[in-house]
């Protein structure tokens, strides 16, 4: 006993350092830019961490998806697809929060982004603006 004893300060200095050091998964910078089709993209915004390195990274995006029920709770999940004028399909990504960030070349879209079976349909225009953002609302889950 007098040995485990002994070994009790150093095992809570252990410890107490390691709780300091919070969650290694949930680190800044889980928000990967990904690219498909040419257009870059990243989504997330669970979380305030989460929420300042999407804003940090929003100047390199020209337009921002928020999704959220209408009783105003957010929400992940949504799959979003993005086609250009001609139909073709650029981006087809699940969201990893309630905010998408896309960049586009200038043109016309149809956005497709669909939550627990719901889909909505938007036409986006993008042009020399620096940041557009669009909203979709749902009913409930």
């Amino acid at each position: 006993m007098k040995h485990t004893k002994r070994f009790t300060p150093l095992a809570a200095a252990v410890l107490l350092c390691a709780a300091s050091l919070g969650p290694v998964g949930h680190a800044a910078g889980d928000e990967v830019v990904k690219t498909a089709g040419g257009v870059s993209y990243v989504s997330g915004g669970v979380g305030t961490t989460s929420i300042d390195r999407l804003t940090s990274l929003s100047t390199d995006f020209n337009l921002k998806f928020v999704f959220a029920l209408k009783s105003g709770t957010y929400v992940a999940d949504v799959n979003v697809t993005i086609a250009d004028a001609a139909g073709k399909t650029l981006v087809d990504a699940m969201s990893d929060g309630p905010w998408f960030l896309t960049k586009l070349p200038a043109g016309n879209y149809q956005v497709v982004a669909t939550f627990a079976g719901n889909a909505q349909k938007r036409t986006v225009a993008i042009g020399a603006e620096k940041l557009k953002t669009i909203e979709f609302w749902w009913a409930a889950e």
